[in-house]
């Protein structure tokens, strides 16, 4: 992670105002009850995966009653929006992450919530970056073959993604950009789509997360190029990152962070805090998010919210550096 960003890691409206009951509530003992974490995705994905992660741990630890609520749809969207309209009480929090706070007010011309204003970030919980995989004996075996390829043939290689504004397909776009050389864009609806069109030689490369790539590396089926963080990823440590490779400081991460809604007293949210980051410290913690090629981050309130205001810049200028739009 280049200096700068390791230092800042070092139908719905905005947030109504707090009930009375949610104002006693903040007022007594936190918690008072059950915890719903909203997860805007469905349940299976890594975004539900990580989320339980964090929130078993949570619970080990302090005995609070985490339950995770997956409310799914538009990219994200839906979820947080629906996060944005709860009580500012600590009782119902969320898991934001790159897409639905830092690409999709850029992809979409109307958002249910202004990420930057409807939420108050608690903690970053874990980041993980692309590997970028073709398919086994592709001529393309090299981040240079690959890009000579591309300037020889312009809009020729084809790239899928799991769907148009996924960070697969924007790490592509900004890689595309970072290295001068113009690549075809074929989103599919979802991954397993798009990795069996690409083993079977129907496109020539893809962006993916390591839980969906990994285990046709393994199996022989894709051979992976490069990964999108600065430093090699654990899980693959012989896959050079693209920053190695001649692209100084290019970096694509799919992170996750803890959100309240906007309003939720400062106590609730620093509670909140510590115990994310004491359960992010726990050894099987760490060790669930390396297996699925993620690494545990925290930090303070502070980091959560200097990092996401960053993202949020720099993730919107690859939508709209990439031309693209969601309606």
């Amino acid at each position: 992670m280049n200096p700068h960003r390791r230092t800042l890691l070092a139908g719905m409206a905005a947030a109504p105002l707090l009930s009375l009951p949610a104002i006693a509530r903040a007022q007594g003992k936190y918690p008072s009850g059950p915890v719903t974490l909203i997860v805007p995705f469905p349940p299976g994905g890594g975004t539900d995966a990580s989320s339980r992660t964090i929130a078993q741990a949570i619970t080990q630890l302090t005995g609070w009653n985490i339950v995770v609520e997956n409310r799914p749809g538009a990219g994200g969207n839906i979820g947080l929006g629906l996060l944005s309209h709860a009580n500012a009480d600590g009782m119902t929090i969320g898991m934001g992450q790159t897409s639905n706070l830092a690409i999709n007010p850029s992809l979409y011309k109307n958002m249910p919530y202004d990420a930057r204003k409807d939420f108050a970030p608690i903690a970053l919980v874990s980041g993980q970056p692309m590997i970028l995989v073709v398919r086994e004996g592709s001529p393309i075996s090299t981040l240079k073959s690959l890009v000579d390829a591309a300037k020889a043939n312009p809009g020729k290689l084809n790239m899928a993604s799991a769907g148009i504004g996924t960070v697969g397909h924007l790490a592509g776009e900004m890689f595309a950009i970072q290295a001068g050389i113009k690549i075809f864009h074929v989103p599919y609806p979802g991954a397993a789509r798009a990795l069996a069109d690409l083993a079977g030689g129907q496109v020539d490369l893809y962006f993916g997360t390591p839980a969906s790539v990994l285990p046709l590396m393994q199996s022989g089926k894709l051979h992976a190029v490069a990964v999108t963080s600065l430093k090699r990823l654990p899980v693959a440590k012989d896959v050079p990152t693209i920053a190695e490779q001649g692209y100084p400081g290019f970096e694509a991460e799919d992170w996750k962070a803890l959100v309240a809604p906007r309003g939720t007293p400062a106590s609730i949210v620093d509670s909140l805090n510590r115990a994310t980051n004491d359960a992010l410290k726990q050894p099987l913690t760490q060790q669930r998010f390396a297996a699925e090629g993620s690494v545990t981050l925290g930090g303070s309130v502070a980091d959560a919210s200097k990092f996401m205001a960053s993202e949020y810049d720099r993730w919107g200028k690859a939508v709209r550096d990439s031309g693209t739009k969601m309606e």
